[in-house]
């Protein structure tokens, strides 16, 4: 697999500036009162959400200590460390938040280490377990941690703090050593966590996946409207995770980026046999073509499949997700 996608580790900063403090206060109350936008996390009396590394346990201790190590132009900086949900859904769920837990502070104490930091950067991070909101594999578990590091670092040689920076110069690229070193701790958890196999098995994944699109390459299977414009659709299936295929259908979408649609997988219902799944969606469009000219092909399919599923299979749902009770400490 491409190492660039198994881990993301994104670094932002702010400014110590009236407004920017202001933000880091509410980005604080953010990271610890929720997992995501949606998601409330309820706080245990005693037990702090935050793992103290050098910057504190809780907001306020957080606040203070930005404030302390602030630099003349950063007043602390952030970074996400969020594992591929596709390898997350390799390990097995007891294991998640220690995999993630060890992943953050073997990145993090390397990294400065590697820099040649001596006395390391002080640092706290705070894990969240939060589900995927993609359109085309929503629900998959998505762990992820939160980190804060400080606008400065104590140089022992001088005797004093010295302003943290992140080089992106050719010489020394701290972010590509950032990506590298997570990348190489990722393979190292992998290798522990799930078998030294993971890597095959995320290949076949990707190529089942590769295989299930190709049925775009045939005639789209029916028309459906869609801000008045009549738009191709395709029956198809996609693995969600080994053992979970979903079945649903392919659509052109806007690419925010670039000119040119692209082709997404919208899920109808998951949790099937990947077998199961392409026999039925396979038979699909015979039914479709009936309804030739129909502008409505597309609810039809969906109302369709959702009888047959709720006919053959009562114990298979549209997508529904479950949510595990994080727990408010963990051994390491």
């Amino acid at each position: 697999m491409d190492c660039k996608q198994m881990c993301i580790a994104n670094l932002s900063y702010k400014k110590p500036t009236m407004n920017e403090q202001k933000r880091m206060k509410n980005l604080l109350k953010y990271l610890t009162y929720r997992d995501s936008r949606d998601d409330y996390v309820p706080q245990v009396t005693g037990i702090e959400r935050w793992v103290n590394r050098g910057m504190g346990e809780n907001i306020n201790d957080i606040v203070d200590r930005c404030d302390a190590y602030q630099s003349d132009h950063v007043l602390l900086f952030s970074l996400v460390t969020n594992p591929n949900p596709d390898l997350i859904a390799m390990v097995t769920p007891e294991d998640r938040e220690r995999f993630v837990r060890r992943l953050t502070e073997n990145v993090v104490e390397d990294f400065f280490d590697a820099r040649g930091l001596d006395t390391g950067v002080e640092y706290s991070f705070v894990y969240h377990s939060r589900f995927t909101d993609d359109k085309e594999a929503p629900g998959r578990h998505d762990p992820h941690t939160h980190i804060v590091l400080p606008g400065t670092y104590y140089d022992a040689d001088e005797g004093r703090r010295r302003p943290l920076y992140f080089s992106r110069n050719k010489s020394i690229n701290h972010i590509e050593m950032l990506h590298s070193i997570t990348e190489g701790h990722m393979v190292d958890l992998m290798d522990r966590y799930v078998g030294h196999d993971w890597e095959q098995r995320y290949d076949t994944l990707d190529q089942q996946r590769q295989q299930q699109k190709q049925v775009i390459e045939s005639e789209p299977h029916g028309l459906y409207m869609e801000d008045e414009e009549i738009r191709p659709f395709w029956c198809g299936t996609r693995q969600y995770a080994e053992g979970d295929c979903a079945i649903g259908y392919y659509i052109p979408v806007e690419n925010k980026h670039t000119d040119i649609p692209e082709v997404q997988f919208r899920p109808i219902a998951n949790g099937l046999d990947a077998r199961y799944a392409k026999d039925l969606s396979s038979g699909m469009p015979v039914i479709l073509s009936e309804q030739d000219g129909d502008i409505d092909q597309l609810d039809l399919y969906i109302e369709t499949i959702r009888i047959v599923l709720d006919e053959e299979h009562e114990d298979i749902q549209p997508r529904q997700i479950q949510r595990d009770v994080e727990s408010p400490s963990l051994d390491l």
